[in-house]
């Protein structure tokens, strides 16, 4: 299996079927991928303008990556080895900006170092919790902008795709056009000022086409559980797609009926927040992998991706 690496110099800001892969790869390589931070690495001082950003060039995702083999109704399985950070994170927030932008009145930077795997925010050390806010794959019909989620992926902003995880996307174009940013640190659940722990930084992935597999996407499995996540206009919206996707793929792995899985997941299932912030909300089911073992359900095969 062949190892490749894919700088920043080739970014782009919608999933679209129309964009032209920056490097090919086979089904099973492995690729190192440079990222900028949300902001195109714009944002170098707590003092500077806010207003001097450039929102044409915020949430860049570096590829798109063409998996050989991958075809429409496809997965692909991206495994996610390691994540490198970089020196310091950005956080921003303002008037208009997430949960408390009307109640603000002005736009606040921060400069978050990162040192030893740890963030240094507001006067304390919190340890480093690396994940990937922007990943998605090219829908089948018009671009999608990187900070909208959806069934391709996109900013889904889901903390739990980070290292050790395997995250399951539609393939929905030939080669799948797989392209990522938006790293962050650290981010809590729902990043309700509007930015997690923003950073640039360097992600390996290795990849794998999966032909003939009953899985939902996105569906995302690491060594503890396996989660549903899905984006809709509302949250209860995307909270009841998570449940129901989870639901319905867990009724045609099982001779269980509709009503004992609603018990199940009511019983042992964790309905979360991944964010609310984004032109679409994010909600994802959890269920622990011990109990899909119970249920005869065994992904060892993803995790070994």
């Amino acid at each position: 299996m062949a190892a490749h690496r894919l700088g920043t110099e080739r970014m782009i800001y919608a999933m679209s079927p129309l964009n032209l892969p920056a490097l090919q790869v086979a089904s099973g390589d492995t690729v190192v991928v440079e990222t900028a931070d949300c902001f195109e690495n714009q944002v170098q001082s707590e003092t500077q303008p806010f207003v001097a950003i450039d929102w044409e060039h915020v949430n860049p995702a570096t590829g798109p990556i063409y998996v050989q083999d991958a075809a429409p109704g496809d997965l692909l399985a991206i495994s996610i080895e390691r994540i490198e950070t970089a020196d310091h994170g950005v956080m921003t927030t303002g008037p208009e900006m997430g949960v408390f932008g009307d109640e603000l009145a002005e736009s606040t930077i921060r400069i978050v170092p990162i040192v030893d795997r740890t963030v240094k925010l507001l006067d304390h050390a919190y340890p480093c919790r690396p994940m990937i806010g922007v990943i998605g794959t090219a829908p089948r019909e018009s671009a999608v902008p990187n900070g909208t989620p959806g069934e391709h992926g996109g900013n889904m902003d889901c903390k739990l795709i980070g290292q050790g995880a395997t995250l399951v996307l539609p393939v929905e174009v030939p080669g799948a056009l797989l392209a990522l940013g938006d790293l962050h640190a650290v981010m809590g659940d729902g990043e309700v000022c509007s930015t997690g722990v923003e950073m640039a930084g360097e992600v390996t992935l290795r990849l794998r086409v999966l032909k003939g597999r009953d899985l939902p996407a996105p569906f995302l499995v690491d060594s503890e559980q396996a989660a549903t996540i899905a984006s809709r206009p509302t949250l209860d919206e995307a909270a009841n797609a998570a449940a129901k996707s989870m639901a319905h793929w867990l009724q045609r792995q099982t001779p269980l009926s509709v009503a004992e899985i609603a018990i199940l997941l009511s019983a042992k299932g964790d309905l979360r927040i991944c964010q609310v912030v984004d032109p679409l909300k994010t909600a994802r089911m959890e269920i622990h992998r011990s109990v899909l073992e119970d249920l005869g359900i065994r992904l060892e095969d993803l995790a070994r991706v």
